[in-house]
């Protein structure tokens, strides 16, 4: 005998019950609901129509967490197909059915239509439908329709089932788990510095996105980042360590948690959060009062020539380098700094406040990817008006028979403003592999194989020439 438990008796029964979502930085989340289950001896029907439109349904787990309830699942099934107006006059295309008109005035008449085209097409944008009403064709419904009883189990919504096995009747709070797309989040933050001086105020939010097709009231949800590969979802099941809370604002607002979990990183929103469906949420997730920054400027007047693995030894005649000089931000993510914390990636906006109304004004903006704790960001925000960059090779020499070449090359910097700027250049040694730098004009810094860097003070309204020689041998 099937004992049959239906939609309705499920769904009031989960009402009270707080979801879980478990949401990912691409299309996916791990859904948990709790079903109260009264399962009689033999086989039970039951029915879960609050399942997402986007369900991964091998992924699904329902199952008793306290391990006490013995029963077995026989057949479980995953339908995405609910009814909707347009499927139901394609249905009855061809009957005639009742259509509900009221007027202006509060008068309710029924009118019957024959249904000769329903406008639906499977799979494209529906049409006009066409109805007969008293002999005469219509482009559009004469009322609302009031369909019959299907009475072919068709449903409303999107549907789990299963056939569940027991030898016993028993009683318990079963959980249902789930992989889902539709969900995302990223995260945005706010960095806000006074007009002058560089410590600043750092707000971070998680921005959550529900396409699923489900809305989920007042649930737990926790926030996975890092790079996840989701064909390894058993790696989800690891265990977490390093708990911590994130700062805060003096307002008291729910803190969220932070901690290493697996090889990623793992925030619990303090509140629960109710997200409908097609519905994009913000919640503030860190704020850190008091960041201290640093901000520098780069010129960089060949980016675009850089070592390949190739000799370049021709001269490069009238070439034109850039002669902007960018703008970076610096901040080490340690608690030194008034930070600390794993910062999952995502869009990072500059502020300064202007003294003369204590309005913000925007200053740039750029993306990080994550950051995990005690490593550095340099962030560009743009290119300085004031202060300007010219490069030009004034001398370039070869000689084959002795394997070398040899470049000369001057830069100019100005600093067309009224404070003093340092600006940082940075050249690239890209004809070949091995390189000495001659005759340099100050002293430098190699960054890498293939990059060296100059220090350049300049004070308001001054110029000043970087020059040097680069010899290259083979």
């Amino acid at each position: 005998m099937r004992n049959f438990l239906t939609a309705t008796a499920m769904i009031t029964a989960t009402v009270t019950a707080q979801p879980s979502l478990t949401i990912y930085n691409a299309d996916l989340a791990v859904v948990r609901e709790t079903l109260p289950l009264e399962l009689q001896a033999g086989e039970s029907p039951v029915i879960f129509d609050r399942a997402t439109a986007q369900v991964r349904p091998d992924s699904v787990v329902l199952r008793d967490p306290s391990g006490k309830a013995a029963f077995s699942i026989l057949e479980q099934s995953y339908r995405n197909d609910p009814v909707s107006r347009s499927l139901l006059l394609n249905h009855f295309e061809g009957q005639t059915i009742d259509f509900r008109q009221v007027y202006p005035d509060g008068k309710v008449e029924t009118i019957q239509g024959r249904i000769i085209r329903s406008g639906h097409v499977p799979g494209g944008q529906p049409t006009d439908p066409i109805i007969e009403v008293e002999g005469k064709m219509r482009f559009q419904l004469p009322g609302e329709p009031l369909f019959p009883d299907l009475g072919d189990g068709s449903i409303l919504r999107p549907t789990l089932g299963w056939v569940l096995s027991s030898g016993e009747a028993v009683k318990f709070d079963a959980q249902l788990s789930y992989l889902t797309g539709g969900f995302s989040w990223e995260a945005d933050y706010n960095f806000v510095a006074p007009e002058k001086g560089e410590i600043a105020t750092l707000t971070g939010w998680v921005t959550v996105n529900n396409q699923s097709g489900t809305a989920f009231n007042e649930a737990k949800v926790k926030l996975v980042a890092g790079d996840v590969n989701i064909e390894q979802e058993g790696s989800l099941l690891a265990p977490a360590a390093e708990m911590r809370m994130l700062k805060m604002d003096a307002a008291g607002a729910p803190p969220v948690e932070e901690k290493a979990f697996d090889d990623f990183h793992l925030y619990t929103l303090g509140r629960p959060l109710t997200i409908r469906d097609r519905e994009t949420k913000q919640v503030e997730f860190i704020r850190a009062p008091e960041v201290k920054a640093k901000k520098s400027y780069v010129y960089d007047g060949a980016p675009m020539f850089l070592f390949h693995g190739g000799r370049n030894d021709g001269p490069l005649g009238d070439q034109a380098f850039e002669k902007d000089v960018a703008i970076y931000w610096e901040l080490t993510n340690d608690e030194a700094s008034g930070l600390g914390m794993p910062l999952p990636a995502g869009r990072i906006r500059f502020y300064r406040a202007d003294d003369a109304d204590g309005n913000l004004e925007f200053v740039g903006e750029n993306s990080i990817d994550h950051t995990p704790r005690n490593e550095k960001l340099k962030i560009y925000t743009g290119n300085a008006f004031d202060l300007v960059g010219e490069r030009k090779i004034v001398d370039f020499s070869r000689l084959d028979r002795e394997n070398w070449m040899r470049e000369a090359v001057e830069v100019t910097l100005k600093n067309r403003s009224k404070e003093e700027k340092t600006i940082t250049v940075r050249e690239h040694l890209w004809r070949w592999s091995n390189w000495e730098i001659q005759d340099a004009s100050q002293e430098f810094q190699k960054i890498d194989a293939q990059t060296i860097e100059f220090t350049v003070k300049l004070q308001p309204n001054e110029e000043k020439k970087v020059t040097y020689a680069a010899r290259y041998s083979w």
